[in-house]
């Protein structure tokens, strides 16, 4: 289910990127003003949240594929969805400075 979500999240954030992208060649300055929003702590965190949705959906993926393709995949479903987690875990703790770095700096000073 969580996989499924996360892909309707996905595509609904690429339509709103290339609605906003094609914005440039409407109104330059209303899509500086749209760009500027985007640097906001609030956006920062929906931003995490984008990082969060691809990671698992495209780790989640391999775990499909793998179930799918491999004749012992079904037998080690379990096991693999408990490392895709912890790997998701893992990566997401290494995006939080990158992702959110900026939008901490706002907040609470340099």
């Amino acid at each position: 289910m969580a996989h499924r979500v996360t892909g309707v999240l996905i595509f609904f954030f690429l339509f709103v990127h290339v609605l906003d992208t094609a914005l440039v060649r409407v109104s330059p300055e209303a899509y500086d003003k749209v760009v500027a929003t985007y640097k906001t702590p609030i956006v920062a965190l929906l931003e995490y949240g984008l990082v969060a949705a691809i990671l698992f959906h495209a780790l989640n993926g391999l775990r499909v594929i793998a179930v799918d393709f491999w004749s012992k995949g079904p037998r080690y479903q379990k096991q693999m969805f408990w490392t895709v987690m912890g790997v998701w875990v893992v990566l997401m703790l290494g995006a939080i400075y990158p992702v959110l770095g900026h939008a901490a700096r706002v907040l609470f000073g340099s």
